[in-house]
């Protein structure tokens, strides 16, 4: 494989409102999603699989009896731990179902239904009867069981970091704040739910298994399930043309993936059909945890820290872990000669948690612009000027220069926006009828990020018209046409000469599209590849020549450390006979680098603010200590934002171009939306009130006191 060193592009498509690729498939419903399809070589009678999933949180599975299940009409056949496949690599406690009796928490699948029709399968699932031998376990995280240290945190930073004497800073210090902030369990709960449709078939004697799935990377679910199921990457093939949405849920391979590949391996040859239901969601397809956030800030009566601890317990599953990197922004965020922060796990009976936007930076910065906030109002300035006080000339964490930090003129440019300067000195001052009116305001940032293994391949189709590939997925956010844009761009041709292929494990491997990495990490390998194949191929080329390539390192990231930066600005009115919470007002002001397509960039900031929204006044998921289980399993007790929540919502950005980190001079955008959201809504609502509410979410009760 070739490694190209990228040189910056000239933008003529990249920066330009063009119009989504894909919109005309999807408003006509031409766009066909992985439970769609399966329907191989003319074969059209695919099999449906339904779960059954355990009732107890620990203990042993005694007996599957399937025999009710197997006579009814339209069923198939029942698969449990006595009768499935047989796994090569069960080193993943997750992925490796029904291999033994064990059960390691409510929801784990125990069986499965093979059907005719959804229909039947669900029925059979129904008439199964598992008898189980339970065994005492633990479901709730607390305080004082949350003290055990993970290996990392995601993906692979140090779990505790330390600088200075914290505790002698805080010692000394003329204004302390130390509290305890709170986030609950969420779910992400993408409009498509989580699904797959798998077959087998001989490809020179070599078994071959071929799949859809809903999934934010192709050559992820194939490194995760080739090694389980005995094969070599390149006997699996995985496309998700069209994907509903994943906001992390997809970003890895889960149970269901593999539980459908093993029921397909059964079936001679015949597909077969899985939808995770949106129950089954809640404990199959991640989430994120909950967490206890105490922070401690030490400072002089100016404002100006003298010292920060960032202490975080949450939790993790028994069979895997997964430790969610909260306190990491506290590490970089302001300047203070003294720092400290530290994770520890509950190792709980539950299902394994992941990735949910802006793992560790939405929850973490919640309680950092919480504490800020608090800061503020303990020595008498204004949060914008606070911030400004603690602006760190370097890095703290790594003492390197950032590339760009814009922070202070996100947050001057929204104060300007927002109409700061009119908002009363005192909280509880501004009311409209029966309503308590405040604002606030909180800081954004996420990491810029690129991720490796990223490679592209053009070919040219003669008449000036070349094709594009690389395996990267579209998980509804716009990646077809921004790829495309920079794919014109760096070959120097219009986006009509561009035939873009993506989101297929055959084409050049492509990295997650998650952790705003995705336009960073693939525009990248295409802007090498292009810059390759005309250094191979020259201006008039060949019908038929190609060239792979992924991007070489980058030097830039060794001297400077790449963050994107925001400021939240929100309007809270709470209600003051029945608490009531609503947001009339919300405002996004990023630092981003270039923005590759204004449209779709302004669609997701919008989004993130909207989940951040969701996540202040709304979501919540509720697990029941006693039975293990999440009983918010549906979108009816599970709350999220709706269109009626959603007021004057805008998102805006500072014109720049950092083509040290890209050769488009982008950066990520897709995360940064939700961080600090959650934080200047709470913000606002004590301005409102009085009342500081230091546990998500926002419920009317908090405010009844």
């Amino acid at each position: 494989m070739i490694e190209h060193p990228t040189r910056p592009i000239d933008a003529h498509a990249v920066g330009s409102d063009l119009r989504r690729v894909d919109g005309v498939e999807k408003v006509t419903g031409r766009a066909a999603y992985a439970v769609e399809h399966g329907e191989p070589d003319g074969v059209t009678d695919p099999l449906h699989l339904w779960l059954v999933t355990s009732t107890i949180a620990k203990g042993r599975v005694v007996d599957v009896d399937g025999g009710a299940a197997t006579s009814h009409p339209g069923v198939v056949a029942v698969l449990d731990h006595t009768n499935a496949p047989r796994l090569d690599d069960t080193s993943n406690g997750e992925l490796a179902i029904l291999q033994d009796d064990a059960v390691g928490f409510r929801g784990q699948i125990v069986a499965l239904v093979l059907a005719e029709s959804s229909e039947a399968a669900r029925e059979g699932a129904a008439l199964v009867h598992v008898r189980y031998r339970a065994e005492p376990h633990e479901a709730e995280l607390r305080e004082d069981n949350a003290d055990d240290k993970p290996e990392v945190v995601n993906p692979s930073m140090d779990t505790d970091t330390s600088e200075g004497d914290v505790d002698a800073a805080l010692s000394e210090a003329e204004v302390v704040v130390a509290e305890t902030y709170k986030t609950p369990y969420e779910h992400n709960n993408p409009l498509e739910p989580h699904a797959t449709v798998a077959w087998w078939s001989e490809d020179g004697g070599q078994p071959t298994l071929t799949m859809f799935d809903s999934t934010q990377g192709v050559h992820g679910v194939v490194q995760a399930i080739a090694p389980m199921l005995g094969l070599e990457p390149d006997q699996v093939r995985v496309r998700a043309p069209y994907v509903g949405g994943g906001f992390g849920s997809k970003g890895e391979a889960h149970a269901h993936v593999v539980a459908t590949a093993m029921a397909a391996r059964t079936t001679g040859g015949r597909p077969v059909r899985l939808a995770v239901t949106r129950q089954q969601m809640f404990s199959l397809t991640g989430y994120r945890t909950a967490t206890f956030s105490h922070l401690r800030l030490g400072a002089r009566l100016d404002g100006t820290l003298t010292a920060v601890e960032h202490a975080v317990q949450e939790q993790t599953s028994v069979i895997r872990e997964f430790a969610e990197q909260t306190a990491a922004p506290t590490r970089m965020m302001y300047a203070a000669p003294n720092r400290r922060t530290s994770h520890r796990l509950a190792r709980l009976d539950v299902a394994v948690p992941s990735w949910m936007r802006a793992p560790g930076e939405m929850p973490g910065m919640y309680a950092q612009e919480t504490a800020m906030d608090e800061l503020a109002v303990a020595v008498g300035v204004d949060p914008i000027e606070l911030r400004e006080r603690n602006e760190p000339e370097v890095d703290p964490e790594t003492g390197k220069p950032f590339n760009e930090r814009r922070l202070v003129e996100c947050l001057q440019r929204g104060a300007d926006r927002f109409g700061w300067d009119t908002r009363p000195p005192a909280p509880r001052a501004t009311v409209d009828g029966d309503w308590w009116i405040g604002t606030g305001v909180a800081s954004a940032t996420y990491p810029a990020m690129r991720s490796p293994g990223n490679a592209a391949r053009v070919r040219s189709l003669g008449d000036g018209r070349y094709a594009v590939a690389i395996g990267a997925v579209d998980i509804g956010t716009g990646a077809r046409t921004v790829l495309t844009q920079i794919a014109a761009d760096a070959l120097g041709v219009g986006t009509d000469a561009i035939e873009l292929a993506i989101a297929d494990s055959s084409l050049p491997p492509a990295s997650v599209a998650g952790g705003s990495s995705g336009t960073s990490s693939w525009g990248t390998a295409i802007v090498a590849a292009a810059q390759q194949f005309r250094d191979d191929h020259g201006e008039a080329p060949d019908a038929g020549v190609e060239t792979t390539a992924s991007a070489a390192a980058n030097p830039a990231t060794e001297e400077y450390a790449f963050h994107s930066f925001g400021a939240v600005f929100a309007e809270a009115r709470v209600h003051r006979w029945t608490g009531e919470v609503r947001v009339p007002r919300l405002l996004g002001v990023y630092s981003v680098g270039r923005i590759v397509n204004p449209t779709t960039a302004r669609s997701q900031l919008l989004g993130g603010l909207v989940m951040g929204l969701s996540a202040a006044l709304f979501e919540e998921s509720y697990r029941d200590p006693r039975f293990g289980h999440v009983v918010t399993q549906d979108l009816a007790t599970y709350h999220v934002a709706s269109h009626a929540d959603v007021l004057g919502i805008e998102a805006e950005w500072l014109e720049e171009s950092d083509e040290s980190f890209t050769p488009m001079g982008s950066r990520g955008i897709g995360e940064i939306g939700i961080v600090g959201t959650a934080a200047a809504i709470a913000n606002a609502t004590f301005r409102a009130t009085g009342i500081r509410v230091r546990d998500l979410p926002l419920t009317a009760d908090h405010f009844l006191a």
